[in-house]
């Protein structure tokens, strides 16, 4: 097995990477249909998205907040730059007349039920993602985990069968129960992810060197929501990732399992798009939320 060189150290975090011609990193190079489908998933005007995530189900079911998607999250959709879920549920729930872009969950297996989650297989063909109008559809990729290399194979058959029809991939660091979640594994992961092709990477924030992982991302990183927390901490999570280098975020549970979902996605919104201060955020949540 060859040695591996030490990990660099010069990521520069306080220098942009250059896109001429497109505002979004990394993207220039790409096809107009890409691109297109980009700049409806990512606002042109602050090159950020606020990704509404709930495709819990695929694995978990009906978890908390996502039992009646057509209650609980329909009413989200205006709120949020793009939706990421099931084509399940895109097909079964989402009115067709929604303009709102759609992002596919397209790797599946095994279920909370299993020890293993890294078991995964593409469970969603290309061309399915075409019919549906998809913006992106998005994938687990299990670095450091039991099939790390079947989910590497399987973001790049994916990739694959998205340039030729234009249709974007976000790669998505999963994380293992027993994997450390820490700057430097998230510099790895996401750096491969995007080595092997996909247009853009889903992770998790750490409060300790997550500029570096943005910096040594070619491709716009997107911050996943995570666990439940409270809200003004999911607000200060928010902030400190976009200002760290994050193209937006894909929250989930932070959003649908608050109190008050609408209230939450406007303060989000307002972190990622406006560069609203968390404790201002959290003052017009705690605002929306009386006046609803």
């Amino acid at each position: 097995m060859p040695e591996a060189d030490k990990e660099g150290e010069r990521y520069s975090a306080d220098v942009p990477q250059q896109s001429p011609g497109f505002f979004l990193k990394g993207s220039h190079q790409l096809d107009w249909g890409m691109k297109n489908r980009l700049a409806s998933t990512f606002n042109p005007e602050t090159g950020r998205t606020v990704m509404l995530a709930v495709d819990h189900g695929y694995f978990q079911g009906p978890t908390t907040g996502l039992e009646r998607i057509d209650l609980s999250i329909l009413p989200l959709l205006p709120s949020c730059d793009a939706l990421f879920c099931t084509r399940g549920i895109l097909r079964s729930v989402v009115p067709a007349s929604s303009q709102k872009p759609m992002v596919l969950r397209a790797s599946g297996g095994p279920s909370i039920l299993r020890e293993e989650l890294s078991d995964e297989q593409i469970a969603m063909d290309m061309d399915d993602a075409v019919r549906l109008n998809a913006s992106g559809v998005g994938i687990q990729v299990f670095i450091g985990g039991e099939h790390e290399t079947r989910s590497v194979h399987n973001m790049t058959k994916l990739v694959d069968a998205g340039l030729r029809v234009g249709i974007p991939v976000m790669g998505i660091t999963a994380v293992g129960k027993t994997m450390v979640r820490d700057a430097k594994y998230f510099r790895l992961a996401c750096r491969i992810i995007a080595e092997l092709g996909a247009q853009y990477v889903k992770t998790y924030y750490v409060e300790e060197g997550f500029e570096t992982v943005t910096a040594s991302c070619p491709v716009p990183v997107v911050m996943a929501g995570g666990k439940k927390l409270p809200e003004l901490e999911a607000l200060t999570m928010a902030y400190n990732a976009v200002q760290q280098g994050a193209a937006g975020v894909d929250m989930g549970r932070n959003i649908f399992q608050s109190d008050a979902p609408k209230a939450m996605i406007a303060a989000v919104g307002a972190v990622v798009h406006q560069n609203m201060k968390p404790n201002e955020a959290f003052d017009l949540y705690r605002s929306l939320r009386t006046n609803k």
